[in-house]
């Protein structure tokens, strides 16, 4: 393909990189090789993004203001893109970062966190208007947050308001009376349930909700419970739209050499169950379509063994089998069977199950064959 030959030929032909360059000559192919990378992206092997990565990121370094917000807007939109220069630009100024910061979905829960705890108010309006605004990023906001990234976080309908956000909404409420009428307008709070739970916002908080919870009619209190009971029951099924965000986000931490224990460690603990499936899809080296298949069909053998093989710890193992979005949550006799299962199955016995596995599958299929593990 041309495109890829173009870019694969650039790569060899950085003397602006050793300075031999004047910034019109920097400018430009930053521009290009993000223009070449946004055509190609959904094309790119892992290999072939770390060099876009390494060579964006040296660039970002050389080229003025202007090049770096046209790339931002480039990279902003794309499903897939390298991963340290994203992070780069999104944490550079808000001219730069603005598109990134409200629409890419490479950037994940931790790096918008940090940006929201370390930069301008400006990068935390950016993120309060997410399309879709996770509800650790909202708490974050909360906390760190001025008057105008938290009234813009809680008049975005799309932003996951947790408890211990709106324990800290409630309280600055108090204080506001535009932030008390935005609250007001969210028909997704159940405030008589909040009102029984809050117990160390005081006083003022529990009448600032006694003014707010009379405006909530019965209809709206149906729609509330229907809402919540959604939410609840999506955390037990399979989202191609939460997959896909995962799996990009979880890409860019490869990218980034993050994806490790602690990172699963943190999916497992807050519910991110499609970022961990997407996590151990990477670490394990197998396709996408591989481990939703496993998901579908409650294959909790398949999964186990793979656990097993990757060498992670019981209690890490029990976190992440109760997190995965499995089409139907597992039973407790689910849960009990596959304990004893992992604590039966050896690493060796594993490993070497799953490369039988790995070997029988990559290899073309006879008719009828049975599989080593997964499908039955």
């Amino acid at each position: 393909m041309q495109e890829m030959e173009e870019g694969i030929r650039a790569f060899s032909t950085f003397r602006v990189l050793n300075g031999d360059a004047n910034i019109l000559e920097r400018d430009q192919l930053f521009r290009n090789m993000a223009q070449l990378f946004s055509y190609v992206s959904d094309r790119c092997d892992d290999e072939q993004v770390a060099q876009y990565d390494e060579v964006l990121c040296q660039l970002a370094e050389l080229v003025e203001v202007e090049a770096r917000t046209h790339v931002a807007k480039l990279l902003a939109p794309l499903d897939r893109a390298p991963g340290n220069v994203v992070v780069k630009l999104a944490n550079d100024a808000i001219e730069v970062a603005a598109p990134l910061l409200e629409f890419s979905n490479v950037l994940s829960d931790d790096d918008l966190i940090d940006i929201v705890a370390n930069r301008s108010e400006e990068h935390r309006l950016a993120i309060a208007a997410r399309p879709n605004e996770p509800e650790l990023v909202g708490e974050a906001i909360a906390e760190h947050g001025g008057l105008p990234s938290v009234v813009r976080l809680v008049r975005n309908a799309n932003a996951e308001l947790g408890q211990a956000t709106l324990e800290r909404l409630v309280a600055r409420a108090s204080k506001d009376t535009e932030l008390a009428d935005d609250l007001r307008g969210r028909t997704d709070i159940d405030w008589k349930t909040l009102r029984g739970e809050i117990h160390s916002a005081g006083d003022k908080v529990l009448e600032t909700i006694a003014q707010i919870e009379p405006r909530v009619d019965p209809v709206t209190i149906g729609k509330v419970s229907a809402v919540v009971y959604n939410r609840m029951r999506n955390r037990a099924g399979f989202s191609s739209q939460e997959w896909k965000v995962a799996y990009n986000q979880v890409k860019a931490l490869s990218d980034r050499k993050q994806l490790d224990e602690r990172a699963l460690m943190r999916f497992a603990r807050f519910g991110y169950g499609h970022h961990t499936a997407a996590a151990l899809t990477v670490l394990l080296r197998v396709g996408p379509e591989v481990f939703v298949k496993w998901l579908a069909m409650q294959d909790y053998v398949a999964i186990t063994v793979a656990l097993r093989a990757l060498g992670v710890v019981p209690d890490l193992f029990e976190a992440m089998i109760a997190s995965m979005p499995w089409r139907d949550l597992p039973t407790e006799a689910d849960r009990t069977n596959i304990r004893r299962r992992f604590e039966a199955l050896s690493r060796e016995e594993a490993s070497e199950i799953f490369e039988t596995w790995r070997s029988h599958s990559f290899r073309k299929r006879l008719p009828n064959e049975e599989r080593v593990i997964g499908v039955a």
